[in-house]
This record gives structure tokens, sequence and C-alpha cells, in this order.
């Protein structure tokens, strides 16, 4: 699999410290940067594409991985979630901000042969 787009986006909960809630807001904020048409322009189809999401949170564990794939609209995912991300306190009122990363990996396996830059 090649790598053809990379996305990356940023989601927060501010006041349920739901990480879940944090990852898919990310992942939204990451697929509404960009569309895809190059799978249209080049007649490539969705269904070939694998999509790898990397979510950087403190508490990595408290993810739903399988809601955040929910929120891809094309693709097989594959997410990973990792140590990252930031927790913000607010000592004062006694909550807790969570922010959330998202990097997007759009993945097809094609033959880099094939492809040539026009020049």
């Amino acid at each position: 699999m090649k790598r053809l787009i990379l996305e990356m986006g940023t989601g927060n909960d501010l006041y349920g410290e739901d990480y879940t809630k944090a990852a898919c807001r990310a992942v939204q904020d990451a697929i509404h940067h960009s569309s895809l048409v190059l799978f249209r322009s080049l007649g490539l189809s969705h269904e070939d594409m694998q999509v790898n999401v990397t979510i950087g949170v403190q508490k990595p564990e408290l993810v739903d991985t399988k809601k955040v794939a929910d929120e891809l609209p094309r693709g097989n995912a594959i997410v990973t979630v990792v140590k990252g991300g930031l927790n913000v306190q607010d000592t004062d009122n006694d909550t807790l901000s969570v922010i959330a990363t998202a990097a997007i990996e759009a993945c097809l396996d094609i033959n880099p042969d094939d492809w040539q830059l026009s020049r």
C-alpha cells in the first residue's frame, strides 16, 4: 500500500472528558479538509482504499476505535490510538478539557512504475 493522502485534524470535548468524542471530532476535522477527487478522476474504487487513522490522546485506552472508524465515509479503516493530544485542567471549576489529534492516511495498492508525472 502506498500513502497518497495525509490529512490532520484536532477535536475536543470541553466538558464531558470523553476521549472517544474528542477523537471522532478530530477525524471529522481532518476529513473535512479535503476531497478525494483523485479516485473519481482516475476511475479508482474507494473500496480499495485503506485508511490508516492515528489518534493521539492522553488516555488511549479510553478511545472506542470502532466508533472512530465509523466516522469515515469510505475505505477500510485501521485505527491506532497512541499517547498524545492534550488535557487541560480547569481547577477553578474542576473540569478537564480533552484535546485529540488525528492523522488520516489514504492508501492504495498501486505500482508506482505505472504512474509518471507529465513534464
